[in-house]
């Protein structure tokens, strides 16, 4: 009975200490990344918008969003950088080839209604 009151510290403090240093480990990683922004860089915000990196400032970014159109974030706003590979591949390949579907596509299309 002696040992049940230290036993149930340690097994309270012991989760909390490695959640606190889970914490730390996933600040530094946020914070050496918008440290080490440059310009051309593709970001995601923490808000979701994607944009291309344009200017930056010691507190502030200057994000390209859409063509001529540039906003200013906090750097604290940025959640990641994207990799030139990842923004390759979310770019869908414009195909002009129409899609050919069958008689029975197609009368299955019309008469669903």
């Amino acid at each position: 009975m002696d040992f049940l009151f230290p036993l149930l510290i340690l097994a309270l403090l012991v989760p909390m200490f490695f959640g606190i240093r889970k914490q730390k480990r996933e600040a530094e990683k946020v914070s050496s990344l918008q440290e080490g922004l440059k310009v051309g860089d593709q970001v995601i915000t923490t808000s979701g918008l994607y944009g291309t990196v344009v200017d930056l400032d010691d507190t502030t970014v200057d994000l390209e969003i859409a063509e001529d159109v540039v906003t200013t974030w906090l750097r604290q706003a940025i959640r990641e950088v994207r990799a030139e590979e990842q923004a390759a591949e979310e770019t869908p390949a414009a195909t002009d080839a129409p899609v050919e579907e069958s008689a029975e596509q197609t009368e299955t299309r019309l008469t669903k209604d």
